[in-house]
């Protein structure tokens, strides 16, 4: 077995410390990037206020500034898109044209760039034809009920199949499932793939990293993704090179590298959570390979999480996410066929449970996540619970919720009662009345923050994974998730979701109490809600 040179030890003690002085050199890195992000934006408008109102070019363009103004008002109003977003877009154009138009023309679209979405297109192709080349060719699902849209729609709209073999665990906090992860990854004998949006230095990481070491000493194959701006704060820069310098088995790939300009590309991050090892055990969920989330480190009061272990065919699919990721943005591509594994044979007895894992991009015009989240409250005939930190709502997703409590659903949605991001949570709030008066059912858990994202639909269908319900997790970032049904991890979902309600408060009974300065700023902050 190889050992690691006493300067890799030493690298490895040092930064396992996370002594204050790693953490200042995290803050600066934070603060700088920030600290340039937002001069040149203030530089752009102050050159463009001087431009326009102290030189002789003032009036031409002052009239060139309100052309643009309408231009991308008329171009906005006729665009196949929601209306409060719409609105919100021409408000803050008309309002603040030298703030907004710059601003739309960054983030308006809330899609990737060319070159970003031509990677990821041309990887998603190849991997499918790959897939098919293993695989054979399969027939799409064939819905027999209302209830099975959702397992259609995912199957032949987004190519992610619909498996009966397998099972499901359900896991209602991160200190519950880590040592299940750890267990796992000491099993592994081919290969192990790990995508995170954070990473952070602690007990979790470390004890993770240690067995990723031995493995890789052993021949284990480790692939490892993580999102540079979800980093930005809990990893130095280049760690991904560092992880590399380990072993030759373990490659390591940065997502997006932050850098500090204002440019489209860094609006969409990879929000994934995604552990695969030998193709036999997936897991997934809200739960990053951070401390808070194992309860090692307090954060916001409590921080609960939730998150699923997968076994059987179904695991293939969270490689196929995996690798189309990884071969997108990385020279050496790995032909996917070497880490895929052969089908099981499925039970041929009807339909009873489904596994179906999937995941959802901000270069598609239709929103997957959005859609399934959309189509089980619409399903609902008893009760539909949901857990998620945030509730920065559009219309389209605001009116499905009201529909369904008014039809009698009894609708619960559970956000923290301790927030991570107060400006996040003052949205999150102001969603609550009109909501409330329709009968939904409002609870903010007592014990601290809540970072689970999982939707619960009459017993049946469940939804656990990375997707909240606000526009950046909607539109803007590549997210997974798992939708499964008729199973015991439903039945094990339900009864959290029954434990959590008794740890929160019922907002119905205690209203917020605002003010009209409140209300006002409320509307002022929704404004901006595309782009928290």
């Amino acid at each position: 077995m190889q050992k690691l040179s006493e300067r890799k030890k030493k690298w490895v003690e040092r930064t396992v410390a996370n002594d204050r002085s790693y953490k200042l050199f995290l803050y600066n890195r934070f603060f700088i990037f920030l600290i340039l992000a937002l001069s040149q934006l203030v530089g752009f408008a102050i050159l463009f206020s001087l431009l326009v109102y102290n030189s002789r070019l003032g009036l031409s363009l002052q009239i060139l500034l309100a052309i643009l103004e309408l231009f991308f008002v008329l171009y906005i109003v006729n665009k196949n898109e929601r209306p409060s977003t719409k609105m919100n877009w021409v408000l803050l154009i008309v309002l603040l044209p030298v703030f907004g138009v710059p601003f739309y023309l960054l983030y308006g679209e809330g899609r990737p760039t060319r070159k970003m979405r031509n990677k990821v297109g041309i990887a998603k192709k190849e991997n499918k034809k790959s897939v098919a080349e293993f695989y054979g060719e399969r027939t799409p699902f064939a819905p027999q009920n209302r209830g099975e849209a959702v397992s259609y729609y995912l199957d032949v709209y987004n190519d992610y199949p619909v498996y009966k073999d397998g099972e499901v665990s359900y896991y209602k906090s991160g200190e519950d499932m880590f040592p299940v992860m750890l267990d796992e990854l000491k099993k592994a004998e081919k290969f192990i793939l790990v995508e995170y949006f954070i990473i952070a230095h602690g007990k979790m990481w470390n004890s993770i990293l240690e067995i990723l070491l031995e493995k890789a000493m052993q021949g284990v194959q480790i692939r490892i993704i993580y999102d540079d701006f979800g980093c930005m704060m809990t990893l130095p820069p280049k760690y991904d090179r560092y992880l590399e310098s380990l072993h030759e088995n373990i490659r390591c790939m940065t997502f997006n590298n932050v850098v500090p300009l204002f440019a489209v590309r860094m609006n969409n991050r990879d929000h994934r959570k995604i552990l695969v090892i030998d193709g036999k055990v997936a897991f997934t969920g809200g739960i990053n390979l951070a401390d808070e989330y194992i309860a090692e480190k307090q954060r916001f009061g409590y921080w609960k999480d939730t998150g699923v272990k997968i076994t059987g065919n179904a695991v293939n699919s969270f490689t196929q996410m995996f690798f189309y990721m990884w071969n997108a943005f990385r020279k050496d591509k790995e032909d996917i066929k070497k880490f895929l594994t052969p089908l099981t044979e499925q039970p041929n007895q009807a339909f009873i449970s489904r596994i179906q894992p999937y995941d959802d991009s901000p270069l598609d015009k239709i929103s997957t996540g959005e859609s399934v989240y959309m189509d089980m409250i619409g399903c609902a005939e008893k009760y539909v619970y949901i857990f998620t930190p945030y509730l920065v709502l559009d219309d389209f997703m605001r009116s499905a919720l009201i529909s369904a409590a008014t039809r009698g659903v009894d609708v619960r949605i559970v956000t923290p009662g301790i927030p991570d991001k107060k400006l996040i949570y003052r949205i999150t709030r102001a969603n609550y009345d009109i909501l409330i008066k329709a009968g939904v059912k409002i609870y903010e858990y007592t014990p601290g923050f809540i970072h689970a994202k999982s939707v619960l639909c009459d017993g049946r269908y469940a939804v656990v994974g990375t997707i909240n319900f606000d526009y950046r997790s909607l539109y803007l970032h590549f997210e997974n998730a798992l939708y499964f049904s008729d199973c015991k991890a439903v039945e094990d979902l339900k009864q959290d979701c029954e434990e959590t309600f008794a740890l929160a408060t019922l907002r119905n009974d205690t209203p917020i109490k605002r003010g009209f300065i409140g209300r006002v700023l409320d509307s002022l902050f929704r404004l901006f809600e595309t782009l928290l």
